[in-house]
C-alpha cells in the first residue's frame, strides 16, 4: 500500500512563521489564508483547521516573534558582569535578526491591523524584554539616568531590525559585526542633555492647516491616516472629510486612493533630494558634507515623522512603476550616503558601509516616530556620528562591551 504523507508535528508554527515572511513582504491586507496554504502545501480548508481568522494568524506570528526576542534577552541572563549580559544579548538578538530578517518588521508595523486586545496582551512579554534590556545598560554604565538608557536601547534595537529595510548582501558572518559594531556605538555614546519636554511650535496645527491649499490639505490628512490606520482601512471619503473638502471634491485633486500614496512617496523623496543638495552644495570635506546630511536629514525626518513611517510601511500598495522609480530614488539617496561615509572609512569594504547606512537612516525614523521627549533631534545626531563616522571622531565612550573588542 502506498504511504501515507505524515503531517508534521510543527506545521501551526511553520504556518506561522510564513505568514510573518508574507506579511512582511507584501503587507498584511495583500496576503490571504488561501496564499499562505498554498505556500505551506496544504489545501485552503486545511489552514482554518489551525487559525479560523487571518487575525488569529497574524497574532500568532506576532507572538512568536516576541517569544524568540524574549530568548535571546534572556542569553545574557547568566553572565557576570553587567556588560558581558548586555553584550550576549546583543549578540543574540543580531543572529535572531538575520535568521529572520524577512520578518523583523512584523511586531513594528503589521501588528497595528491586531485588536487593542490583542495588541495588549502581545505587547507585554515585548515591553518586559525591552526593559531588562535596559537594567542591563544601566548595570553596564553606572549613573547612566534611565531616560538615556531607554533612548539608547530603542536605538541599538533599531539598529538591530534594520537588516529587514534593505537586501545588502555580505557574508553572513561579516554583516553580523557590522550590525553589532553599529548597535555597541550606540549603546556606548554619551548623549546630550534631554529638555523635560518637546516643544511646542509657535502655531497650532489648526491654524497652519487652515493656510494649506486644499490639495496639500489632502497629502497631510492622507500621510496621517495611513501612518495611524494602515493604508487598507482608510476610504478617501474619510480622508476628504479630515481635510475638512467633501467627498467629491477629493477626486479632482487625485484619481485614486493609489495616487494619493504616490503623492505622499513623491513628497518625501522630493524632501530627501533637497536635503542632499542642500547639505553637499558648498561643503568643503566628506567630513563636513557628511555632518551637514545628517542634521538636514535628522531635522527633516522629524518634521514629518509620519511620512517617514508611511514611506517604509506602505510601498507594496503603490503602482508597480511608481514603485520602481521610487526604489530607484532611494537607492540613489542611500549610495549617496555611502559614497561619503566611504570616504572617511577607506579601510572598510563598501557592503559593511551600506549597513551601517541603513542602520542609521532606521534610527532616524524610529526615533522621529517615538513619542518619549528624550528622543530630540540633537540625541538622535548624536546617535549617528558614532555610526558613520570614524573611530575617535570625537565621540565619548563610557565601556567597551566585550563586542567590540572580538574581532
Amino acid at each position: 500500500m502506498p504511504s501515507q504523507r505524515r503531517r508534521p508535528k510543527d506545521r501551526k508554527a511553520a504556518i506561522a512563521l510564513i505568514a510573518a515572511e508574507r506579511f512582511c513582504a507584501r503587507g498584511y491586507h495583500n496576503v490571504a489564508l488561501e496564499d499562505i496554504a498554498k505556500e505551506v502545501g496544504i489545501t485552503g480548508p486545511a489552514i482554518y483547521r489551525h487559525f479560523p481568522t487571518k487575525q488569529t494568524l497574524l497574532a500568532a506570528a506576532v507572538e512568536e516573534l516576541g517569544a524568540h526576542f524574549a530568548e535571546c534577552v534572556e542569553a545574557g541572563a547568566e553572565g557576570d558582569a553587567p556588560a558581558d549580559r548586555l553584550d550576549a544579548a546583543l549578540r543574540a538578538l543580531v543572529r535572531f535578526s538575520f535568521d529572520r530578517r524577512t520578518m523583523a518588521r512584523l511586531y513594528q508595523w503589521e501588528s497595528r491591523y491586531l485588536d487593542s486586545g490583542r495588541q495588549a496582551a502581545l505587547a507585554g512579554p515585548f515591553a518586559n524584554a525591552v526593559r531588562a534590556l535596559r537594567e542591563m545598560l544601566c548595570g553596564a554604565r553606572p549613573g547612566l539616568p534611565r531616560r538615556d538608557a531607554a533612548t539608547l536601547v530603542t536605538a541599538a534595537l533599531s539598529v538591530i531590525a534594520s537588516p529587514s529595510t534593505h537586501r545588502a548582501s555580505l557574508a553572513r558572518g561579516r554583516a553580523e559585526r557590522a550590525v553589532l559594531e553599529c548597535a555597541t556605538a550606540v549603546i556606548t555614546t554619551n548623549l546630550p542633555p534631554a529638555p523635560s519636554r518637546r516643544t511646542p511650535p509657535p502655531h497650532s496645527r489648526a491654524d497652519r492647516f487652515a493656510l494649506l491649499p486644499r490639495r496639500e490639505r489632502l497629502l497631510v490628512e492622507a500621510v496621517r491616516l495611513f501612518h495611524e490606520r494602515g493604508y487598507h482601512r482608510v476610504s478617501m471619503s474619510e480622508i476628504g472629510e479630515a481635510a475638512g473638502i467633501n467627498a467629491s471634491s477629493v477626486y479632482s485633486h487625485f484619481a485614486s486612493k493609489t495616487d494619493l500614496l504616490a503623492a505622499a512617496y513623491y513628497r518625501a523623496t522630493g524632501r530627501l533630494e533637497q536635503a542632499v543638495a542642500e547639505a553637499l552644495g558648498d561643503a568643503a570635506t566628506p567630513a563636513q558634507a557628511l555632518r551637514r546630511l545628517i542634521d538636514i536629514y535628522v531635522r527633516s525626518t522629524f518634521e514629518q515623522a509620519d511620512l517617514a513611517g508611511v514611506y517604509l510601511s506602505e510601498r507594496e500598495n503603490l503602482a508597480p512603476a511608481d514603485r520602481r522609480r521610487l526604489q530607484a530614488a532611494q537607492r540613489r539617496h542611500v549610495d549617496t550616503w555611502i559614497g561619503l561615509v566611504a570616504e572617511l572609512r577607506p579601510e572598510e569594504e563598501p557592503a559593511a558601509i551600506r549597513y551601517r547606512v541603513h542602520a542609521a537612516l532606521n534610527v532616524v525614523t524610529d526615533l522621529a516616530r517615538s513619542a518619549s521627549p528624550s528622543a530630540t533631534e540633537a540625541r538622535t545626531i548624536a546617535l549617528l556620528r558614532p555610526i558613520l563616522e570614524p573611530s575617535g571622531g570625537g565621540v565619548s565612550r563610557t565601556f567597551e562591551a566585550p563586542g567590540r573588542r572580538a574581532r
